[in-house]
């Protein structure tokens, strides 16, 4: 496999493979039921994953934090729409009945090193992030998607081009079905990664001939969220360039076998 190399230092790092510590690794064992906070976070910083995703969602009063509801009620011993409420309030509320919530920027402290693909969860969040960025001047930390073409689309014109982004479900769609010069026209310099699941019901999506395709076009293709051993060989089999996942050890066990591990440990 040759990863594409798209002149972005996030996606360019030397290594065959990035494997993504998806929410910290929600369905390890050891941190179930600690999606998105410190503890968990920190436990795939410890197994040696140097990429971490995220979603982030807006306070009331502008606080970017690392949560994926829009709500606290399904993994907090809280409830409440996390835009209706201040950052106090949401430090009342317990992940696991241990963990608070975290802000980004408690995330980028205690991860100097690490890199972070985000996911935009809500409009309030667009600018918000893009000014996190700025005042940090964190351009090569991130990686940032969404399932909303329109949070993308503001997002890439709030940063100017200087942080990697994901294709939208529209440009995936238009990518796949328009001829290969057609398509490469209209991603150009658009977006630099796909992100993508294996399957959606009975359609598999992250085909051989979309990662020809892609990599032809000089993008990098990443699937979520893949937890099985058999699953993740196929996949790297067909040359993805990176795998998110839920099951942080068994990624890092196959990448090991391998021989594509690029982790600290």
């Amino acid at each position: 496999m040759v990863t594409p190399r798209t002149g972005y230092a996030y996606l360019d790092d030397p290594g065959p493979v990035l494997a993504f510590a998806h929410r910290g690794g929600a369905y390890h064992p050891e941190i179930e039921g600690l999606e998105n906070t410190l503890a968990a976070f920190r436990h795939a910083a410890e197994l040696g994953y140097r990429y971490l995703e995220t979603d982030v969602h807006v306070t009331r009063d502008g606080v970017l934090l690392a949560f994926h509801d829009t709500v606290l009620d399904r993994v907090t011993d809280r409830r409440g729409e996390i835009a209706a409420l201040t950052l106090a309030e949401v430090r009342e509320a317990l992940v696991g009945g241990r963990e608070s919530v975290p802000t980004l920027a408690e995330l980028f402290d205690a991860f100097p090193d690490a890199r972070f693909n985000i996911d935009l969860k809500a409009d309030g969040a667009v600018p918000a992030l893009a000014d996190f960025l700025a005042a940090r001047e964190a351009w090569h930390r991130v990686l940032v998607g969404s399932f909303s073409r329109r949070r993308t689309t503001r997002f890439r014109e709030l940063t100017g081009g200087r942080v990697p982004t994901c294709a939208t479900p529209v440009e995936i769609v238009a990518f796949r079905l328009l001829p290969s010069r057609a398509a490469a026209l209209l991603t150009r310099k658009r977006f630099q990664a796909f992100q993508v699941p294996h399957r959606r019901g009975a359609l598999t999506v992250l085909t051989p001939g979309l990662v020809r395709r892609a990599h032809a076009a000089g993008l990098q293709v990443h699937a979520w969220t893949i937890d099985g051993a058999a699953e993740m060989h196929e996949l790297l089999d067909r040359g993805v360039d990176g795998i998110f996942t839920d099951r942080t050890d068994i990624l890092r066990d196959v990448l090991i076998e391998r021989g594509q591990w690029r982790g600290d440990r």
